[in-house]
Formats: C-alpha cells, structure tokens, sequence
C-alpha cells in the first residue's frame, strides 16, 4: 500500500505534520530568543528564503512528473481504442468464420479494456485481469491458426494488428503503474517539515503571524494533495476516462 494511492490522505497527513513542524519551529525559536534576545536573524532569514525557495522547485518538478505520467496515460488510452479499432478491421481479411469470431472478441475485449479505467479495488482488478488474458490468448489463437491456414501478406498483417492490441495493453498498465518514486515524496516531505521548523523559529511575532502560521501548511498541503491525485491513476479524482475506448464500443456494437 502506497498512501500516496489516498490523496485526501496525503492531504490531512501532510497538514497535521507541517503544522505541528511550524509549531514545533515557534516554541523553538521562543527559546533561543530568551536565551539570545538580541542575536542576529539576517543570515537565519536567508536560510529560510533558500530553504522554501528550493521546496517551492521541488514541488514545481513533482507536479510535472504528475501530469506528464497523467498524459501519458491518457495517450496510451488513445493508441489502445486505435489498435483495437485497425484490427477490427484487418480480421476481415482472414475469412468470413475468423472475421465473425475475432470481431465478436475484439468487442468483448473492448468492453473488459473500459472497465480496467473504472475498477478500483485490487481483487476485482486482479479477475478481470485474468479475465483480459483469456481472451487476448483465444484471440491469438485464431489469428495464429487462420495465418497457418493462409499465409498470406494479408493474413500478415492482421497478426501484426493483433500482436499491436496484446501489446497496448502492457503499455497501458507500465503507464498506470509508473508512479512518482516513494524516495521523492520523502524528499518533498522532509524538505517541507525542515523548512517549516525554520519559519516558526524564524517567526518575530507568532501572534501577529497567525495568517502565515496557518495559511502555508494549507497551501502546501493542498500542493501534495494535487500532486497525489494526478499521480495515483486509480484513486484520485482526477483520473483518465476511457472516452476513445467508450467510443469504440459504441461503433463495433453499430457495425
């Protein structure tokens, strides 16, 4: 279990913690200031401004690997209905009997591919990806066994086509499982709670500060939150819809 899968999750974790990190930086700093009341804050203030400043870009490069992993899924999505859709048409080539049978798998493959978007929990996930296999092995064997029969440059290509639909398939689950590594987070988290524990020791005024002392962890946190659930391609809100592939179906079921 990875709790970034649970960006709501993220969220009220990374609150609680860089809050209690802001808090944790003021009683600190309370401290120091009674035992040095007039030491020097220049140098520590510049240290605070590099240390949110280098957050701020590591944050910045997260959410890009996020929704360049979000658009990749979304373009595997796209390549997938167009394999399903060419080969669709190709098994025509192989005869009447091949063309029936391959058509009415292609069909029901399709609607197995629509529901790996909408499935959410692993146990379901795990049988219609047994499910997936079955049909992806007795689609294969038609094909395999009418290009045997007719080894002709036709016959070629809808195993080709095929050989592309199987393939899609794995692309598309490489992208979905293709996630921010766990040590970035625990960068980002780190890089956040040190830089938090500086601002509330570096704070003059904590009473009069209020808006900082609470508006910064909201925003930061709000800022993983997003990063999670562009990132988690099954658990967020933002996740890719199956649209291609919905129309798809709807055109195989119309022919």
């Amino acid at each position: 279990m990875r709790i970034s899968d649970y960006p709501l999750l993220v969220f009220f974790v990374s609150l609680a913690l860089l809050a209690g990190s802001l808090y944790a930086g003021v009683a600190i700093g309370r401290r120091r200031k009674r035992r040095s009341p007039h030491a020097e804050e220049a140098d520590f203030a510049i240290v605070i401004g590099g240390t949110l400043t280098l957050l701020g870009l590591v944050v910045s490069f997260a959410f890009a690997m996020a929704v360049a992993r979000y658009d990749q899924r979304k373009m595997f999505e796209e390549e997938e209905a167009n394999a399903i859709g060419t080969e669709y048409l190709r098994v025509g080539l192989l005869g009447p009997a091949a063309a029936r049978s391959l058509r009415a798998r292609l069909r029901d493959y399709t609607d197995l591919r629509i529901a790996f978007y909408s499935t959410r929990d692993d146990a379901s996930l795990a049988a219609l990806g047994e499910r997936t296999a079955t049909v992806e092995n007795a689609m294969w064997s038609i094909v395999e066994a009418a290009a045997n029969d007719n080894p002709t440059p036709p016959a070629l290509a809808a195993v080709i086509g095929m050989n592309d639909v199987i393939n899609r398939r794995g692309y598309t689950q490489f992208a979905w499982s293709n996630r921010i590594p766990r040590a970035a987070w625990g960068l980002m988290l780190s890089m956040a709670i040190c830089g938090h524990v500086l601002l509330g020791e570096g704070a003059k005024n904590p009473q009069r500060e209020r808006f900082v002392v609470i508006a910064l962890p909201l925003v930061i946190s709000i800022a993983f939150f997003l990063i999670a659930d562009i990132d988690s391609a099954r658990h967020g809100i933002i996740r890719v819809a199956p649209d291609d592939l919905l129309a798809l179906a709807a055109a195989l079921k119309a022919s």
